[in-house]
């Protein structure tokens, strides 16, 4: 078999349809065994796992959105997974009730400040418009983020990038600062993990507990809600 051939038949393979979903799953699988074997928080799957298919993609020449195309399957899986995110804060639904305005206090204090502090940084450094709107968004889940962004006319792939850094590295970082400070109780950690970290926090509080991941998701959720709803409506006052 001739040189050509060889490249022609892995030319076909990494285009074939179930090419880019293969990869994608195991890539996930590697990370994941990377970081249950090693227990560094700093290795987190999601981040691991994309620099593992980046590499990959170089290495075959596959542009990004044939890649795409080819994992859609996966990213429609994304709305259900966070859904079933609620079954623990279903299973904790009494507690949440006795601890609902506090909840609701800080999801908005946390949730602006997150937002501003963002912006005036960001400004700060000359970022544009586009790239100020890209960026409000980045500490809600991936779904609500780019359909948020896609309203403020922002950069979508920017927001997503932000979105998944912004849960990789409160994930990371989240529970050394937690401990520094002492927070040890699992509704007060849920609800960091899920207002800094999203989705990403809300897997990491599973670990944790029930009761910490259900706080998590609340917190996840309300400030998702939270800033679906208010900031397209200040984005006059806010991108100015």
């Amino acid at each position: 078999m001739s040189l050509a051939e060889l490249q022609g038949g892995g030319h076909s393979v990494v285009h074939h349809p179930l090419f880019a979903l293969g990869l994608t799953l195991l890539a996930f699988q590697l990370a994941l065994w990377l970081y249950r074997r090693s227990g560094w928080l700093l290795l987190q799957p999601v981040m691991v796992a994309m620099l593992l298919v980046v590499a990959a993609l170089f290495a075959c020449g596959l542009d990004y959105p044939s890649y795409r195309e080819g994992a859609a399957p996966i990213a429609l899986l994304l709305g259900p997974a966070t859904v079933a995110l609620a079954v623990p804060l279903y299973s904790n639904l009494r507690r949440i009730r006795l601890l609902l305005w506090p909840v609701l206090l800080t999801v908005m204090l946390g949730g602006t400040l997150t937002v501003l502090l963002t912006l005036l940084i960001a400004q700060a450094l000359g970022a544009s418009v586009p790239v100020l709107a890209s960026l409000s968004s980045k500490s809600v889940t991936m779904p609500i983020a780019m359909l948020v962004t896609e309203q403020l006319e922002g950069i979508v792939p920017l927001a997503a990038v932000a979105v998944m850094l912004t849960g990789v590295i409160g994930t990371a970082l989240g529970p050394l600062l937690l401990g520094w400070a002492k927070v040890d109780h699992p509704a007060a950690r849920g609800l960091s993990y899920g207002i800094n970290a999203h989705a990403i926090g809300t897997a990491r509080a599973l670990e944790e507990g029930e009761e910490c991941a259900a706080f998590a998701a609340l917190g996840m959720s309300l400030l998702g809600v939270m800033t679906a709803v208010v900031l397209p409506l200040a984005a006059n006052w806010l991108f100015l």
